[in-house]
């Protein structure tokens, strides 16, 4: 293997690992959690299913998938997730946040910060 495919092959494990770390729903909960109505109220859509939304039902199958069956665009996917869950857990709203559009929205990426 050169140093590049090393390089690469650590990267991706990596952005594994991050994604198992920012993604704290099981995939049955996701699944459950994006037919709710507050799961499609929100994210940002062209009057169709939100970013987010799509986003989490990608994740569930990513979940299901074994690490040596992912491919690079699954990897880049995963990559989106975690700068997403990051981005946002940095912007957390004082007080309660049970019934929050921000964590509606994590959880649409499948991070319950409630957890």
């Amino acid at each position: 293997m050169t140093k590049n495919e090393q390089e690469g092959a650590d990267d991706r494990a990596g952005t594994i690992k991050e994604f198992g770390d920012a993604v704290n729903m099981s995939p049955g909960e996701l699944e459950k959690w994006l037919e709710t109505d507050e799961s499609k109220s929100v994210g940002q859509s062209d009057g169709g299913e939100s970013v987010g939304h799509a986003s989490g039902r990608r994740i569930v199958e990513l979940k299901r998938t074994k690490k040596g069956d992912l491919s690079d665009d699954d990897v880049a996917h995963m990559r989106k997730v975690v700068g997403y869950v990051h981005r946002h857990m940095a912007q957390r709203p004082k007080g309660d946040i049970t019934d929050t559009p921000w964590r509606y929205s994590l959880m649409n990426w499948g991070h319950d910060p409630a957890k």
